[in-house]
């Protein structure tokens, strides 16, 4: 089942973040994202879910979600993220992006 979806970041961290990569070296990896954030607004659920056991406790409390999905990125990076609706926009939570070392 596909679930299109608004992309959001989880706050002005996150986002400031996303902007200053199109401008430093990692231009790779802005592209990855912004490549991964069009697959997630064209269905929500094209990312791989983490069981609710193994949410990290600090992503349940900073960010108050119950779901989290992961996005696997090239050279082992990845993109997390959660999903809400509030019955009419299905939206789609920037959580963080980070490398398999993190």
């Amino acid at each position: 089942m596909k679930l299109p979806s608004k992309i959001q970041f989880a706050d002005e961290k996150v986002k400031k973040a996303f902007e200053e990569l199109s401008h430093s070296d990692e231009r790779g990896l802005y592209n990855w994202l912004v490549q991964a954030f069009k697959n997630i607004e064209g269905n929500a659920f094209c990312g791989i879910q983490i069981p609710k056991k193994l949410i990290p406790k600090e992503y349940l409390k900073k960010y108050n979600i119950h779901n989290l999905w992961k996005y696997n990125l090239p050279n082992a990076w990845r993109l997390l993220y959660s999903i809400e609706s509030n019955g009419i926009i299905v939206i789609s939570i920037i959580l963080e992006w980070l490398d398999h070392k993190e």
